[in-house]
């Protein structure tokens, strides 16, 4: 197994932020560049996109988070380190949780957490015991999963539909 730590990213949300879109770490090549869902078979900016029409994928990185941030979407992680080799959640060892609480807390109109994947979820919900938003769980955007795109989508569309005010 391997000894390196790492490290997720800052979120990507501001005051405007209705939701915020939970994964579990980034992924060997989102690392890599720096960059949320960098590989290119992950589905999540092409699901996001569909679902706020806009064609995310055809937009440089730094655009699709202004765009996400536009659309009052935010993005970050559970996790803030851990050890892993390769990029499948399964392989994720000695894990500490991001500060998910205090975040949501900065959040003023956030109205819906969202979990991509099922370890997000899970791991997420345990960080998560005392919050004010409702949780969702999303089918994961990683190419591992195989469930087809249009069921992902059919299921993210339904979980990311605005909860009533």
């Amino acid at each position: 197994m391997s000894g390196v730590v790492h490290q997720s990213f800052p979120p990507v949300v501001d005051e405007r932020t209705e939701t915020l879109i939970l994964g579990s770490m980034p992924g060997a090549l989102s690392l890599e560049r720096a960059q949320y869902y960098a590989h290119p078979h992950n589905q999540f900016w092409r699901l996001v996109g569909s679902l706020i029409e806009i064609d995310l994928p055809a937009l440089p990185y730094p655009d699709r988070c202004q765009a996400l941030l536009r659309n009052k979407v935010g993005l970050w992680d559970v996790f803030k380190s851990c050890t892993r080799e390769g990029s499948l959640d399964a392989a994720i060892r000695d894990a500490e949780p991001n500060d998910l609480p205090g975040l949501a807390a900065r959040l003023p109109r956030l109205r819906l957490i969202a979990f991509n994947g099922g370890t997000a979820a899970k791991s997420g919900q345990r960080v998560l015991t005392e919050n004010r938003v409702p949780l969702a769980a999303l089918p994961s955007s990683s190419p591992a999963y195989t469930l087809a795109f249009e069921e992902k989508r059919k299921r993210w569309a339904e979980a990311l539909r605005a909860p009533a005010t």
